[in-house]
């Protein structure tokens, strides 16, 4: 049902309130809920420009039973900031502030909205850089990286996002404010609310300021591509020198049907053929590193080991950040069952890939392969014909056999997407029923009546079912 979002106008100014179609038409889904048709239209999109203004719509939103989503760059995989319940669209792209640099503590300030490229750019001159921005971090935002826990081809190296959010201002569903963490670069002061927070999908609070700690910008850059006989012995080479303890800022996979589709849609003359691509980092004996690495490597029958200067690289990192696009362009008759996103322990790496390639073969579907190696992440895209029935099962049991082979050698159904509508039905396997509740119990003491991101995360929303606390208060029916 519609839900009454008048209110929006006693607390925001009327430039930021929409309620007309194309509005909410562009907020109904992000990027993996527009490929699935699974989008739901909000009633109205709010964009608050201040902490104020999000807890001025949260406690309106709360004391009505109106649901609030929120929103940033739509850069989502699965289906985080859809609307499920429709109410608010909460779009948090207006708070794209850098507020505060301060470099002798290698910290940042800023603002939800802000992208990644605003934040390099503002700390570069100070020899700084934000080591964990995901691949996507160009387009994204922080307050959806916050939200997911995102993270990217630097993992291996440098962690995820939450390995360096050190404080986060939040609203939580009532409009109370909320500090989480410190400036500190450590403290056991209280419970770890900040990481209550981080990868919580916008269900338990929204993020309004985050302190992020900086990196030093390496002195010393070296990046390559390694060319192997078969997927098998790339990935085996990529457990090899991880386990070795290679130094590498970068390790990733990216196998023949991905490099053909890749080619396709950028003409980029790769090899069709397992590829490697490296980047590594140091600020002395960079060179060294890179010979260790293409040792290990030489023992895995690598054909080549290519080291390339900096404009050549771009030109790798350009061909592996365009995959999801190129997959997706590769033949018009096919579409994507869902975006694969499992990580497992690395020494299960080279098995899981391989066994992604079987099922490929024994049901005769195109399954790209491509991830961040050196952190056991691993996306693949299962692409069926959805006007044929029996491929589209097909497809169906082979997403499903590859999580369930993830989950069952002690990985996660989501590596770096979150869990958002795609994942709910295995977050039981995952954690364990007595797990999820607890989980439960933090989403009902938090947010009792379910007014931030209603329909994620938890295996019931799937039919509809909502997570509510047993509070006194208003009629929250929708």
């Amino acid at each position: 049902m519609a839900h009454d979002c008048s209110f929006l106008a006693d607390v925001l100014e009327a430039d930021q309130v929409a309620v007309d179609e194309t509005a909410r038409d562009g907020h109904a889904a992000d990027w993996g809920a527009e490929q699935t048709g699974e989008g739901v239209r909000p009633d109205a999109v709010a964009y608050p420009e201040s902490t104020a203004d999000v807890a001025a719509v949260l406690a309106g939103a709360t004391e009505r039973g109106v649901p609030v989503t929120p929103y940033a760059a739509g850069t989502g995989l699965e289906g985080n900031a859809v609307p499920a319940h429709g109410g608010i669209s909460l779009d948090l792209t207006r708070m794209d502030a850098v507020l505060d640099v301060r470099p002798d503590d290698f910290q940042v300030d800023v603002e939800p909205g802000v992208m990644g490229p605003a934040i390099e750019d503002a700390v570069a001159a100070h020899g700084l850089f934000f080591p964990p921005l995901p691949s996507s971090g160009d387009i994204s935002t922080v307050g959806g990286m916050i939200a997911n826990d995102a993270s990217g081809m630097q993992t291996v190296k440098y962690g995820e996002v939450a390995d360096w959010v050190l404080e986060l201002e939040a609203v939580l569903a009532d409009g109370s404010v909320i500090t989480a963490g410190s400036r500190a670069v450590k403290t056991s002061s209280g419970y770890n609310l900040k990481d209550v927070v981080v990868g919580s999908e916008g269900t338990l609070a929204v993020v309004t300021r985050a302190t992020l700690e900086l990196a030093g910008l390496p002195e010393q850059i070296r990046g390559g591509r390694a060319i192997f006989p078969s997927l098998e012995a790339a990935t085996e080479a990529v457990f090899d020198a991880v386990r070795s303890g290679v130094d590498v800022a970068k390790i990733e996979l990216v196998d023949d049907t991905s490099a053909r589709m890749v080619n396709d849609y950028l003409d980029t003359g790769l090899p069709d053929v397992p590829m490697v691509f490296l980047e590594f980092h140091a600020n002395h004996g960079v060179d060294e590193e890179v010979a260790f690495c293409e040792s290990i490597f030489e023992s895995h029958d690598v054909r080549e080991f290519e080291t390339r200067d900096e404009e050549a690289m771009a030109d790798l990192w350009d061909a592996r950040e365009q995959l999801a696009y190129a997959v997706q362009a590769f033949d018009p008759s096919l579409e994507s069952l869902t975006p694969g996103d499992v990580t497992v322990p690395i020494s299960e790496y080279p098995g899981l890939v391989v066994y992604v390639d079987e099922l490929a073969s024994e049901h005769d579907l195109l399954v790209p392969c491509f991830g961040h190696a050196g952190d056991g992440n691993l996306h693949y895209t299962v692409l069926v014909d959805p006007a044929d029935p029996d491929e589209v099962e097909r497809g169906e049991d082979v997403h499903g056999a590859v999580v369930e082979r993830a989950l069952s050698v002690g990985g996660t159904a989501t590596g770096e997407h979150g869990v958002g509508q795609g994942k709910r039905e295995y977050l039981v396997a995952e954690h364990g029923e007595a797990s999820v509740e607890a989980m439960r119990a933090i989403k009902r003491a938090l947010d009792p009546t379910d007014t931030l991101n209603p329909g994620k995360i938890f295996p019931e929303t799937a039919d509809g079912e909502r997570v509510r606390g047993t509070a006194p208060g208003p009629p929250v029916e929708d």
